[in-house]
């Protein structure tokens, strides 16, 4: 049988790895920019406006333009074609966006006004919260419903105990990915982010669920087999089901970020880059946690066994 379970060191330490590199990340951001990540107005506060210019118009001489005009903290991107811009500045009244889009046309030619949005801080921490909550809830739920499903395997808290291990452990390598595209490519947090957050625990956490759903199957049904030989019996057999299902999602989420529009190939960026770490933990840290846990390895887990000498 092709051993999965024994190679879980190395599998300790990549996540390892990755949280470390996701904590340096956010420790830079916040030293660099004052926050770990890339705030969006949605948690700063400030006004987007999205204009539509009929001619073609750089982002750099917008961005030049607004500094003239005091707008020197102005984020300027395009979105969909070159002559679609959109500006995110400090906070503005509905005068001043007027006036700004009018001196807008003067400088650059015709240009329509798609939206205008003006959003408080208020707003970020009200939406931060609501996620931290959802999260927090998710694991109390999965711990409870974890305990009655698992009732008949010993020691059933420890199943999900795990399994909210192995979410915060996509949450933070999901944070720190974050931030790093913060530092590299100017991607911003905002609230579409955390309802990505959210939906890939709920992903991630259903099919560890299965895993261990087919752990207390064969705990039954192989019962006397070797506990080393039984978890890997059983990610084998759910290693393909695994696959295929978080496969199909992410070709749907890899041809949208592709082929769809520019307002949210970010969120199915994130989305995508959070179901692949979710089906990596599932199968590669939960499962390997429950093992060291179960055999009480907590203090050999990177020391190397040896194998019986042949007689």
């Amino acid at each position: 049988m092709f051993t999965l379970i024994q190679k879980r060191p190395w599998y300790f330490g990549i996540s390892a790895a990755l949280i470390l590199l996701s904590v340096v990340s956010m420790i830079v951001s916040l030293a660099t920019v004052g926050t770990p990540w890339h705030l969006s107005i949605d948690f700063t506060g400030g006004s987007l406006l999205e204009v539509d210019f009929e001619g073609d118009v750089q982002p750099e001489d917008v961005r030049a333009y607004l500094a003239d005009l005091g707008y020197e903290d102005a984020s300027v991107k395009t979105v969909g074609e070159g002559n679609n811009i959109v500006i995110r500045t400090r906070e503005m009244t509905v005068a001043q966006s007027d006036t700004l889009h009018t001196a807008l046309v003067e400088a650059f030619g015709p240009a329509a006004m798609q939206r205008a949005e003006t959003v408080g801080p208020t707003i970020g921490k009200e939406t931060t919260r609501a996620a931290i909550l959802a999260i927090l809830a998710a694991g109390l739920a999965i711990l409870a419903f974890v305990a009655i499903a698992f009732r008949r395997v010993p020691n059933p808290i420890r199943y999900g105990t795990c399994a909210i291990a192995k979410m915060f452990h996509d949450v933070i390598i999901l944070m720190g990915i974050a931030s790093f595209l913060g530092l590299v490519a100017g991607w911003e947090v905002d609230a579409l982010f955390l309802t990505a957050v959210v939906t890939v625990v709920g992903f991630s956490v259903q099919d560890v669920i299965v895993v261990f759903d087919r752990i207390r199957e064969n705990t039954v049904r192989h019962r006397g087999e070797p506990y080393e030989t039984l978890i890997n019996r059983s990610l084998l057999e759910t290693l393909h089901r695994s696959l295929a299902t978080q496969l199909n999602s992410q070709f749907v989420m890899l041809a949208i970020i592709l082929f769809g529009g520019a307002t949210i190939r970010q969120f199915m960026a994130i989305m995508l880059i959070g179901l692949v770490t979710g089906t990596y933990s599932s199968l590669f840290f939960a499962v390997p946690l429950l093992v060291v846990w179960e055999q009480k390895e907590w203090s050999t887990i990177f020391k190397r066994k040896t194998l019986p000498k042949a007689a």
